[in-house]
C-alpha cells in the first residue's frame, strides 16, 4: 500500500452533506441512467461510493468523471467488479496491476482513493476521517459445518452459488485472493492505528468489516466472498461513526455493538424495482438521520 504524506487532510467544511452509494452496475441502461440524474442537494455535499461501479475502466471513468463533476469531493473504494479482468473490457492487466491502474485513472479525475490521506469530514456531524478502503475477503467467513477454505468451496460448488471472482477476479502477483486480503488488511490496520485517538472515523469498504450483515442471505454460502473475520473488531478500535458497505444488495441499516452499519447498495434491476424506495436515493451518512438505533 502507498500512503501518500500524512495520513489524514482537512477538506471538508460549509453546511454539506457525507452521502453514499454502492453497486451502481452502470453495465446495466436502467443503472446508468440512475448515474446520469444523481446531484448532490447542495455544493459542499461529498459522495462516497463504495464500489462495484461498472466491470470495465471506461464505465467506472465515466461514472467517476459524472459525479465527480456535480459533489464537492468523491471518494471510492473499489468492489470485486472493478478488480474483474472481463473479457469485454479491452484493458487486460490482472490484479494489483488493475487496481493501481484504477487508483491512477482516480487521480486524474481528482477522486481519492484507498492509497490517499484520509480527508476529514469538518460538515455538519464532524469531524470524523473517511477512510475508503480496500480489504478483499479471505472466505474465513465459512458456510455452516465447513473447517477450511477448501470444505467451504467444494460446498458453494455442491450448490451451485459460486461468485465469478473464482474465475474473473485475479490476486497477481499474490498467489491466492485470501493472500491480497491478509497484506491489505495489515497495511490498512497500520494506517488507521496512526489517525489521531480522539478523531472518529467513517470506514468505507465493499464488505462490511463484521459478519452479522450476511446473515440475511438467502444463500449463506456467499458469505465467503464477503469480508474478512480479521477486521471483526475495527468498528470499536477505530472510533467508527458509521460502517459503509455495499456488495450484497441488501440496502438497510443495522447495529454492531452500538455502532450503525449502512448497506448503501444500489444493485441489478431485477432487485431494485421490486422495491418501493427510489434507487438512485443517495444514503445520507452526515450528519446522522434520528432513527429507532440512535442512542
Amino acid at each position: 500500500m502507498r500512503g501518500r504524506g500524512e495520513q489524514v487532510t482537512s477538506t471538508g467544511g460549509g453546511a454539506g452533506q457525507l452521502l453514499a452509494i454502492s453497486d451502481l452496475h452502470i453495465s446495466y441502461p436502467e443503472n446508468r441512467a440512475l448515474v446520469e440524474k444523481m446531484h448532490p442537494g447542495t455544493d459542499d455535499d461529498w459522495l462516497l461510493v463504495a464500489g462495484d461501479v461498472s466491470e470495465t475502466v471506461s464505465d467506472v471513468r465515466w461514472a467517476l468523471e459524472t459525479l465527480a463533476g456535480r459533489f464537492r469531493k468523491v471518494v471510492w473504494a473499489p468492489g470485486n467488479h472493478e478488480l474483474w479482468t472481463h473479457p469485454k473490457d479491452p484493458v487486460t492487466l490482472r490484479g494489483v496491476a488493475r487496481y493501481d491502474h484504477l487508483v491512477e485513472v482516480c487521480r486524474e479525475l481528482g477522486v481519492l482513493t484507498p492509497e490517499d490521506p484520509y480527508p476529514v469530514w469538518d460538515g455538519p456531524g464532524g469531524p470524523v476521517a473517511v477512510a475508503p478502503l480496500f480489504l478483499l475477503y479471505d472466505y474465513s467467513f465459512l458456510p455452516a459445518g465447513c473447517a477450511t477454505k477448501d470444505e467451504g468451496l467444494a460446498y458453494a460448488h455442491g450448490t451451485g452459488i459460486v461468485c465469478n471472482d473464482e474465475y474473473l477476479l485475479h490476486p497477481d502477483p499474490y498467489p491466492s485472493r485470501d493472500a491480497w486480503c491478509r497484506a491489505r488488511v495489515e497495511a490498512t490496520e497500520r494506517r488507521l492505528a496512526e489517525l489521531p485517538e480522539d478523531l472518529p472515523t467513517v470506514l468505507v469498504n465493499h464488505y462490511p468489516l463484521d459478519r452479522h450483515p450476511t446473515e440475511v442471505l438467502w444463500y449463506p454460502e456467499f458469505a465467503m466472498w464477503c469480508g474478512t473475520g480479521l477486521t471483526a473488531d475495527w468498528h470499536r478500535r477505530f472510533r467508527v461513526e458509521t460502517m459503509v458497505y455495499g456488495h450484497l444488495h441488501i440496502p438497510r441499516t443495522t447495529w454492531h455493538d452500538g455502532v450503525r452499519f449502512e448497506e448503501v447498495s444500489v444493485g441489478y434491476p431485477r432487485e431494485w424495482s421490486k422495491r418501493p424506495q427510489d434507487p438512485g436515493a443517495l444514503r445520507r451518512i452526515l450528519p446522522r438521520e434520528v432513527g429507532p438505533g440512535d442512542r
